[in-house]
């Protein structure tokens, strides 16, 4: 039996974690849930949003599950997401954005896979005041961290047989940051003799993926840019309630929802779990518990199609304890 750590969140985390947590139990799969409380709750009680047994069971555990925290709005809080990135180098984002048959859209058939880098760029943190009138914020990229979300990028294009992998930068303005990004990229590209290497400029990228989004399936790309995208392209697919999300370093993985905690629809039983639940298959494939994975994969595409068993915000009329009930019901046939 694995242990894993469960960071339910707050505000609509509280129920899309329950609902998450009683799907994979049904599923009969070997994972025993070890419940800890980080964000807004934690603040209130503890005065701290990322209490130290938090980071003590991630260690222990290798896996965490978390859904979407609140970060109180002032000076000297960040995000806690970024925090347990840095803690644990989880330098790899992977965002699969698929698709479901009945969730309208105006696309049909995409399959797009953001890898982010996770842990560098703007997103380093690394600001500085020059004057009341002047701030700075300082893009970070380096070899190294541009050189294993690169790899990661290629492998998977291997390991399911893609043929193409679309890097996206701003090489042309930001010569020496993207530069650098983009010239590793183009060096662990000559080592996958049957993969093709294609360059997009963000500003056009976005045009694309409006476009043309089927022509696009690996994208690899900086830390800005691939949070930028990956609400773009889930825009394309019905939004962020059906976006998983992984964080992945050399020895330890957490998944997540990347929608935001709700406060105004928290305790009405309205969210829509699909995000986490979709976090939660990917943790399973990690984990080598395909079975299961495809257990939930299964029969979460089969109840999307019916809007009865949909939530409001895809269109349908279920709530979020119906929505469980009826994937449960599903994962029994």
């Amino acid at each position: 039996m694995q242990s894993v750590t469960l960071i339910p969140g707050d505000g609509i985390g509280l129920e899309i974690s329950k609902s998450m947590q009683q799907v994979v139990e049904a599923t009969g799969a070997p994972i025993k849930f070890e419940e800890v409380v980080a964000g807004q709750i934690a603040y209130e009680t503890t005065g701290e949003l990322l209490p130290a047994n938090v980071l003590e069971s991630i260690s222990r555990n290798k896996i965490a599950i978390k859904g979407p925290i609140t970060t109180p709005i002032g000076k000297g809080f960040r995000s806690i997401n970024v925090q347990l990135r840095k803690e644990y180098d989880l330098y790899t984002n992977m965002r699969p954005v698929q698709s479901h048959e009945g969730v309208e859209t105006r696309y049909d058939n995409i399959d797009h896979i953001i890898f982010r880098e996770n842990t560098e760029d703007l997103y380093a943190g690394m600001e500085e005041k020059i004057s009341d009138d002047e701030m700075h914020s300082i893009k970070v990229i380096t070899r190294q961290g541009s050189e294993r979300i690169a790899r990661k990028a290629f492998e998977y294009a291997e390991k399911t047989g893609a043929d193409k992998v679309t890097v996206v930068t701003k090489a042309n303005i930001m010569k020496l940051t993207d530069g650098l990004f983009l010239d590793v990229a183009r060096e662990v590209a000559s080592e996958f003799a049957n993969i093709e290497l294609e360059e997009v400029l963000i500003d056009n990228m976005c045009m694309q993926l409006v476009m043309y989004p089927e022509r696009y399936h690996i994208i690899l790309t900086q830390n800005l840019y691939g949070d930028i995208l990956s609400d773009l392209c889930a825009g394309l697919v019905g939004g962020l309630g059906l976006i998983p999300g992984a964080n992945i370093g050399d020895d330890i993985a957490i998944f997540e929802a990347v929608h935001g905690s709700a406060p105004d629809i928290a305790g009405q039983n309205k969210a829509n779990p699909t995000a986490l639940i979709l976090s939660a298959v990917m943790m399973l494939e990690y984990m080598d518990l395909q079975k299961e994975a495809d257990m939930i994969r299964d029969a979460l595409e089969e109840m999307l199609k019916n809007p009865a068993t949909r939530t409001a915000d895809v269109n349908g009329t279920a709530s979020t304890t119906e929505f469980t009930e009826a994937l449960i019901k599903n994962l029994k046939k």
